[in-house]
């Protein structure tokens, strides 16, 4: 058995590319086995076929691929994950003829070095990924550009379209953009803002506003009699009919604008900044900041299937692009959450928003904490709840740093119904301010306050953390001989279950002939004075003297 040798993949790189024509040595590899030795289902690309044919004028290149065992990569850099993919090649050869083909691999790499590396036309599309349209098959585009489609943004099906009918419409639109170019030197800003319209513009003007004098004023009893039928057997799985609801001009231009921005969103997907076959979004760009998520949160599905979304730091709203993002935020007037400022010092302030009030402000408040939190259950039904919102204030408004929900009514005496500090204001000491911010609200209400349950893995982190400070300090001031559970409870707002499962994981609490007795550590006490002392005087406290709220009616 004659040893082969396994020589370098010419002109791979680390970043999935490939010199085209090494791709084609593996594509006529393919191409020359799979009669013998491939299964018959293997699926052919237009791009293997294409290379298997041309192969014929390319004996040597031929020559070389069958000797090359290395398997090809997939478009993704990883393994083939299917048998259409995989390079079964066992070529047996004898010793002479193994040395000429690697004489001939040598050559042929010496001269595919020094060529481009371009992708293959083929990697772009990912054969697994099916459109979400019911009875689609994933063929065609709504641009007319590109032979298939995953997003219902580019469904020629779900547009009451066919391939076809798209391929023809995208040529339609090619011809008349031509038509109507104009000359360049008159193309400018300059050139064109003041000068009076031209003959050709005139005639096309009227003809636009005759065009539109024949669009009928309703629809017919036929038409919708079509329509209400088209909406009860497809639903939402199919655009609404739109033939004769406004002139066939304002149709068509509404259109042209469909196919632009499904082109540009096809765009996006090839770039890799839209995510194919997932409904959860990857990043968010709020502020200066760009933030990774860490769970689903059920935004509108055409915000949902983005792998990016723009969000205002101010109002909340969320939108798809970051042209949208700046001509909103140019006429945004909001620099700070709605509602009433009920605390302030320094640069930190809390505002009181009123679910019922500020109704879209809060929902999308939810809909953002979401992104975060993987126990929330509150997205829409906002108007029982007051959103506590803290913020950090500069020259350019108040920054959201964090915020957290409270019942208008709780049974249970929940002062905390969901807690969330912004990912780029963590590990940062303001998870801390807004529980004690929390319970600071409960003594001025006289009531005894619990978060309600479950938290979240880092919330129940932060309370505990809170918790077991708020004893500490309380043993480190307390100068009396016996020690009551219900008297920490009044005096720091805590509930007295609370206390008690902190004292365990302190070992401070002991059974003792009957009664329970609570120890006091010396050691856990100097060790948190020495961190409050390493700590000096931080901003990040609540000032009880700075706030200024009282009980809301009702509650």
């Amino acid at each position: 058995m004659p040893r082969r040798r396994q020589r370098p993949m010419a002109g791979s790189g680390s970043d999935g590319t490939e010199d085209s024509d090494s791709s084609a040595e593996r594509e006529q590899t393919n191409g020359s086995e799979s009669d013998g030795n491939m299964p018959k289902r293997q699926r052919l690309t237009r791009a293997s076929t294409r290379l298997s044919q041309s192969s014929q004028d390319t004996p040597d290149l031929k020559r070389a691929a069958d000797h090359d065992e290395s398997p090809p990569l997939t478009p993704t850099g990883n393994a083939p994950s299917s048998e259409s993919e995989l390079d079964i090649s066992s070529p047996n050869a004898s010793h002479d003829e193994s040395q000429s083909k690697d004489q001939a691999s040598r050559d042929c790499d010496k001269d595919l070095s020094h060529r481009p590396k371009r992708r293959r036309c083929h990697e772009t599309y990912n054969f697994n990924m099916k459109c979400p349209t019911p009875g689609c098959n994933s063929l065609g585009h709504l641009t007319g550009k590109h032979e298939r489609h995953f997003a219902i943004s580019g469904c020629p099906l779900y547009h009451n379209l066919s391939a076809d009918e798209c391929k023809v419409k995208a040529i339609s639109r090619e011809k008349q953009e031509e038509d109507a170019k104009v000359p360049e030197e008159n193309n400018t800003r300059h050139a064109t803002r003041h000068q009076t319209p031209t003959p050709k513009q005139s005639r096309y003007k009227e003809q636009v506003a005759e065009m539109r004098k024949g669009r009928n004023s309703g629809l017919q009893k036929e038409q919708k009699e079509k329509h209400m039928e088209h909406r009860q057997t497809y639903s939402n799985t199919r655009e609404p009919l739109l033939e004769n609801i406004t002139s066939d001009y304002d149709l068509e231009l509404f259109r042209k604008a469909q196919a632009r921005a499904s082109e540009d969103l096809e765009k996006l997907r090839i770039q890799g900044q839209i995510t194919e076959g997932s409904n959860m979004i990857k990043t968010i760009v709020f502020g200066r900041y760009e933030l990774d998520t860490w769970y689903h949160s059920p935004y509108p599905e055409e915000y949902a299937r983005l792998g990016r979304l723009y969000v205002c730091e101010f109002c909340l709203k969320y939108m798809k692009s970051q042209t949208i993002l700046r001509r909103h935020m140019a006429k945004c007037v909001w620099k700070h959450p709605p509602g009433d400022e009920v605390y302030r010092k320094g640069s930190i302030s809390v505002f009181e928003v009123d679910g019922k009030k500020n109704k879209i402000y809060c929902q999308n408040l939810c809909l953002l904490a979401k992104l975060f939190l993987d126990h929330k259950t509150l997205y829409y039904d906002v108007e029982p709840f007051l959103f506590y919102v803290m913020t950090e204030a500069d020259n350019t408004g108040c920054h959201l740093v964090g915020y957290f929900s409270k019942e208008k009514n709780s049974f249970l005496n929940y002062n905390v119904s969901c807690i969330l500090t912004m990912p780029q204001y963590m590990r940062q000491g303001f998870g801390k301010m807004l529980i004690d911010f929390s319970y600071l609200l409960s003594k001025v209400e006289e009531k005894v306050g619990s978060p309600e349950r479950p938290l979240s893995d880092l919330g129940l982190i932060s309370y505990r953390s809170y918790w077991k400070e708020v004893l500490l300090r309380y043993m480190y001031n307390f100068q009396g001989k016996e020690i009551s559970i219900k008297e920490i409870s009044q005096e720091t707002a805590v509930n007295p279950v609370d206390i008690v499962s902190t004292l365990q994981s302190l070992q401070m609490l002991k059974y003792w002939k009957g009664k329970h007795l609570v120890l006091k550590r010396q050691d856990l006490i100097d060790e948190w004075k020495a961190k409050e002392i390493k700590r000096g005087n931080s901003n990040k406290t609540i000032d009880p003297s700075s706030l200024k709220w009282t009980p809301p009616k009702g509650t």
